[in-house]
């Protein structure tokens, strides 16, 4: 198999099998891994899931459907993805290391509804597969690519409709936080949906053991973005002059980051109600997208 190609597999049923591999005992993996003259790639930020409990968790998050159609990226193992094709209909399963990609043909090989593909997910184009048919993100999210990852899908042409996926606790609760403490990927994501933490997920979940806590994020994303794709990418430009200089007062912070003049920018900010000194990760979304429409406005008339 090379990059960008697809494996469907043939065999049919999607029930549990009775003597597949335990993908959840630490003991059966690591025979599987040795078998494939494989181990876990930090590079890849592999960290498998072996905890039951925490799949069973992502899994009734997600509130999989038999016809529903499910993306999984960064497949590893397959031990989710084996949960999500019981449960599912078609399950596309995104994996980019090649050696992976060979294990995870052995261990989904019986169910049919398990399509591999061999991509990076970063360079994934949702509208290529699945055309305009709706579809769930499942993942665990490799750590070192995780806010790209969700930048990438929610910005993506075709997004999908529910996400629930594994990331740093840490970075779940930026995502989740409220005006006064939010970021901007706390914006970017709230941007686009709701989104909430399902649980905490302890380190020893994971074979071999990551140096943090990880937690279950799952994410409503609204149907239809609130704006078109130029004025999010007008809208963002604001958001993220605002949060250049996070330490800074934001009529500060948004004439280093915009180039113009702080009369100005205090112009603009009173215009939109908000108080020039405030800072960044005080706004709301409701204020920040008031405050792109009086900067818009204002850019447009002169």
């Amino acid at each position: 198999m090379t990059d960008g190609t697809r494996d469907r597999h043939n065999t049919a049923g999607t029930s549990e099998r009775p003597h597949e591999i335990d993908l959840t005992s630490i003991r059966e993996l690591r025979r599987l891994l040795a078998a494939h003259k494989m181990r876990a790639l930090k590079s890849f930020g592999q960290h498998f899931l072996v905890d039951r409990a925490a799949l069973s968790k992502i899994v009734q998050a997600a509130e999989i459907e038999p016809d529903d159609t499910i993306l999984e990226v960064g497949a590893g193992t397959g031990v989710l993805t084996r949960e999500l094709a019981r449960r599912g209909g078609r399950v596309v399963a995104v994996e980019i290391e090649r050696d992976m990609l060979s294990l995870l043909r052995e261990t989904t090989g019986s169910y049919a509804n398990v399509e591999l593909l061999a991509r990076n997910l970063l360079a994934l184009d949702t509208s290529a597969v699945f055309g305009q048919e709706p579809y769930k993100l499942v993942a665990n999210l490799p750590y070192y690519i995780t806010a790209a990852a969700l930048r990438h899908f929610l910005e993506a042409a075709h997004p999908p409709s529910l996400m629930v996926v594994m990331v740093q606790q840490e970075v779940a609760q930026r995502i989740v936080a409220a005006p006064g403490d939010l970021s901007l990927l706390g914006v970017s994501v709230q941007f686009y949906g709701r989104p909430g933490i399902v649980a905490r997920v302890p380190a020893q979940a994971f074979y071999p053991a990551p140096q943090v806590d990880s937690a279950i994020l799952r994410v409503d994303i609204a149907p239809r973005a609130a704006l078109s794709p130029a004025e999010r990418q007008s809208f963002f430009r604001v958001v993220q002059a605002g949060f250049s200089e996070r330490r800074k007062q934001l009529h500060n912070a948004l004439t280093h980051g915009l180039h113009y003049k702080n009369e100005t920018v205090r112009t603009w900010l009173a215009e939109a109600a908000i108080d020039a000194g405030r800072r960044a990760e005080t706004l709301s979304i409701e204020e920040w997208l008031r405050l792109w429409r009086v900067i818009t406005s204002a850019e447009h008339r002169n």
